[in-house]
């Protein structure tokens, strides 16, 4: 059985449901109170559907009360539950990785970054941009953090901040950012320190300038969550570079950040994106759902 927690989702119950079934597991689904009706309902038809296909009602289950000290029961049910995978904020994450006594598969907190190389095309690079950020900024894969190398900054900057006004996007500029942003007409903002850990899922966006490719690297080592990073660059030794040292589940080479889904990436639906590398990592479809037994026929076979 899996067992999945998850926030104001009502696709995920049953994208969840539809991934458990077809892979053999049962599955007990937790979502949010904001959605709590909407999920009850879903629920129900899907019970009804496999009461109809002779398949046990149970397969699917749902907590329905919202109170969180079931969550905290869920938990401690190793006997019954064989995996955990929490889809939500950070709060929720680090309350199972801490309370857990089941295996859990933890991901989705998507501090995503977009490092601007020296070799780009200006006209190529700002309308990705855009879309990484504003396509759908609530989404675990949306940017966050946009990394501008120095030599390009000055020219590069004033346009970007153009396009986001033009997004109502608030711009939240570093020290050495914000000097070429004084006269945009675009949001800006000093940025903090903290900023950099921010799942802003808003029209938000951080903005620093680095003085190279491995500044980048280290800035997305140091504050990234391993979810989808990005570098826009018109040089295959950069972008080698780049793939190459940067370990998260995704990693673009001049595409938006954006495209971090199972749909997009052919799986279909998707139970969470996992930042972890054991069992699953990236999109969670049928595959990661799936485990192996080993079986052995012999003929009175003994070992010597």
């Amino acid at each position: 059985m899996i067992g999945v927690i998850y926030e104001a989702r009502p696709n995920v119950t049953i994208d969840v449901a539809s991934l458990c079934l077809k892979t053999g597991n049962a599955v007990i689904l937790r979502g949010g109170k904001e959605t709590s009706q909407t999920n009850q309902a879903i629920v129900k038809v899907i019970q009804q559907a496999l009461q109809q296909n002779d398949i046990p009602q149970a397969a699917v289950q749902s907590i329905d009360d919202p109170d969180r000290k079931l969550v905290t029961q869920l938990l401690k049910m190793d006997r019954y539950i064989d995996m955990l995978i929490p889809s939500g904020g950070g709060g929720l994450h680090k309350l199972c990785r801490e309370q857990s006594t089941i295996p859990v598969i933890t991901g989705g907190i998507g501090v995503c970054h977009i490092y601007v190389d020296q070799h780009i095309d200006f006209n190529k690079a700002l309308p990705l941009i855009v879309n990484a950020k504003v396509q759908r900024p609530s989404a675990c894969n949306s940017l966050e953090t946009l990394l501008v190398h120095k030599s390009i900054a000055a020219t590069f900057l004033p346009l970007l901040a153009e396009k986001m006004a033009e997004q109502n996007v608030t711009l939240h500029a570093s020290r050495h950012a914000m000097s070429y942003l004084k006269s945009s007409l675009a949001s800006v903002v000093e940025l903090l320190e903290q900023n950099y850990r921010d799942e802003w899922l808003s029209l938000d966006v951080n903005v620093t300038v680095v003085n190279d490719i491995d500044a980048a690297i280290n800035h997305i080592r140091d504050y990234g969550t391993a979810h989808s990073d990005a570098i826009l660059t018109q040089s295959i030794q950069h972008a080698d570079y780049f793939i190459q040292r940067v370990d998260s589940a995704a990693v673009y080479v001049n595409a938006s950040t954006r495209f971090t889904d199972g749909g997009q990436f052919g799986l279909g639906a998707e139970v969470a994106v996992s930042t972890q590398k054991l069992h699953a990592r990236g999109q969670m479809g049928l595959d990661a759902l799936t485990t192996y037994q080993w079986i052995g026929y012999g003929d009175n076979l003994t070992r010597s």
